[in-house]
């Protein structure tokens, strides 16, 4: 009987001991970039959330009784109590991304939307303003 050794050409991990000296410190550590994203998240979710809140709130002021015939006073107390969802959805989404920057770039995104709709609302003369 014979018997066929194959011999991999791929390195095994012993083979270059230096290789992990050769790799350079990384410069913040790994609980530091943890606490760092959590933070990132915080301010994200307190102030991005509260910004989004504050857009949707007008917009939905202005787009409410252009779009329906509401009354601009509902409009407004429709707007003020939907933007309590939309704050809390916000926080939910920012600390359900996968990361800090996903969750400022899905604030940013819904925040762009929401400016530019109020832009074109009250440049437009769409909107009570």
């Amino acid at each position: 009987m014979i018997l066929i050794l194959q011999v991999s050409s791929l390195p095994l991990s012993h083979e270059f001991p230096n290789d992990l000296a050769r790799r350079p410190a990384p410069l913040v550590s790994a609980g530091l970039r943890y606490r760092m994203g959590v933070a990132s998240r915080a301010v994200a979710a307190i102030a991005g959330g509260y910004g989004v809140a504050a857009l949707s709130a007008a917009v939905l002021a202005l787009g409410l009784p252009a779009l329906f015939g509401m009354a601009r006073s509902e409009a407004a107390l429709t707007g003020t109590l939907a933007s309590f969802l939309v704050y809390a959805v916000a926080v939910m989404w920012v600390f359900a991304a996968r990361s800090a920057w996903r969750a400022w770039t899905g604030l940013a995104i819904a925040a762009a939307l929401q400016g530019l709709l109020l832009l074109l609302w009250t440049q437009g003369g769409g909107g009570a303003a």
